[in-house]
């Protein structure tokens, strides 16, 4: 499985069909889109918990379009969106696979939980939570989650905080986690299984258009994100066609290659620890 580097990280070259049958093996998953590498330029633990995922996916159809124009093109979109949907319906029948659902608001995770196992004709969401905002610097209410992550059973976690909450808990307390095998790091996806939030349609999707489509839903929290903190990604992909990007945290990089820890996940953890 080959990865396909936009900026400072490595995409891997997979199409759906293919991720779906190696999630039976668990790993951790990051959906990445033009938001996630423009805060990897400029936030070093973000970075550094990226090297701890196993699966680094395309979660944007103006990631296939920058791909394409530098000449490495990557197989199709798998948006979170998308992914989780497929992951649980390729999964129906397999009763090992038992999902618990972090995030959302009040409310909203226990309505995709009804939603998403009648539509499977199981129980496959076992148990659900929506954290309270600033959930991440509470460690009493952490492993409040942690306890109630094990106590249900799950193997697998789908997390739906935003961007880089969900992949810096991840990368802080996964290894707390005794039974959970997969890691899904999924934004919004939670508030789309609900039917809290309307994603766009499929045309705009098709073209790259989303972001528009969630800008006009939620103009207050998104139009800074989109209109203006992304911009600079189109820079970033000319100065890389030409050879004049450079990683930022090309540094830390280096000396997490040269840890001796055995694995990039322990590397990843030993650096967050202060998080």
């Amino acid at each position: 499985m080959g990865q396909v580097k936009l900026l400072n990280i490595g995409l891997h070259n997979i199409t759906m069909l293919e991720l779906l049958d190696k999630l039976r093996f668990g790993g951790v998953v990051f959906t990445t889109n033009v938001d996630h590498l423009i805060k990897l330029q400029k936030d070093k633990d973000f970075y550094l918990a990226y090297q701890g995922s196993d699966y680094r996916v395309c979660d944007s159809q103006v990631l296939l379009y920058a791909s394409n124009f530098l000449g490495t093109p990557l197989p199709e979109k798998l948006s979170g969106s998308d992914l989780f949907p497929a992951f649980y319906t390729y999964y129906k029948h397999d009763k090992n696979v038992k999902v618990f659902l972090l995030g959302a608001a009040p409310g909203v995770a226990k309505q995709a939980q009804k939603k998403i196992n009648l539509k499977v004709g199981r129980d496959i969401v076992i148990a659900s939570y929506s954290p309270t905002f600033g959930f991440e610097k509470d460690e009493e209410e952490c492993q409040k989650i942690i306890d109630l992550i094990d106590q249900s059973g799950a193997t697998v976690l789908a997390i739906g905080v935003g961007a880089p909450k969900q992949e810096l808990w991840l990368t802080r307390y996964k290894d707390q986690l005794k039974n959970v095998k997969l890691f899904l790091a999924i934004g919004a996806t939670i508030d789309f299984e609900a039917g809290n939030i309307q994603r766009s349609p499929k045309w705009m999707s098709q073209v790259g258009l989303e972001w528009l489509h969630r800008t006009l839903c939620e103009p207050k929290r998104l139009w800074k994100r989109y209109i203006v903190d992304d911009l600079p990604f189109f820079w970033l992909i000319i100065k890389q066609r030409f050879k004049l990007y450079q990683n930022p945290w090309s540094y830390e990089k280096q000396s997490l290659l040269d840890q001796p820890q055995s694995t990039e996940g322990a590397i990843c953890d030993h650096k967050l620890k202060g998080l």
